[in-house]
């Protein structure tokens, strides 16, 4: 059942340091992300974040903002379960499971990826982001004739 995903973090940090501001905000925030609270990226990244994905790489806070409006449009919902956190200085890898579903993907129906983020702290905010997942278990396995072929290349490739 839906709601009965939570996340549960498994934190790799030495016991005697503190999670960053910036690390702390971008788990909470990821965690409750939705089309109803995407106002929150403005308190969690910093005017002149980088962000990158296998398909975009944005520069500065607007440009990211309307890059999650045009996203969230289509999306019915999308939660994330952090899994690992590897973080060192203003340095962190957040490993995460993530479930969506999205109009025009797999009849609409939940999709389930995982992947990694690089994440860099400044002044309290997500200064990069990269996110590292793999585009045909998000997207091309899901269209139709497209996803077939790609899921039969996977089997294929390994035999």
């Amino acid at each position: 059942m839906l709601s009965s995903y939570k996340a549960v973090s498994v934190e790799i940090i030495e016991e005697d340091k503190l999670m960053p501001v910036w690390l702390d905000k971008f788990i909470t925030i990821y965690q409750s992300l939705c089309a109803d609270n995407l106002e929150t990226l403005a308190e969690l990244y910093h005017q002149d974040i980088i962000f990158q994905d296998p398909v975009h790489a944005i520069k500065g806070i607007d440009e990211l903002s309307a890059y999650f409006d045009r996203l969230y449009q289509n999306i019915f919902y999308c939660r994330f379960r952090i899994t690992q956190i590897v973080q060192d200085g203003n340095q962190a890898a957040v490993y995460w499971q993530m479930e969506f579903a999205h109009k025009r993907l797999n009849q609409g129906r939940q999709i389930q990826v995982e992947g990694h983020t690089l994440l860099m702290g400044k002044e309290d905010k997500v200064i990069y982001h990269r996110d590292y997942l793999d585009l045909g278990q998000m997207i091309y396995e899901h269209i139709p004739l497209l996803g077939r072929l790609i899921l039969w290349l996977k089997a294929r490739a390994g035999q």
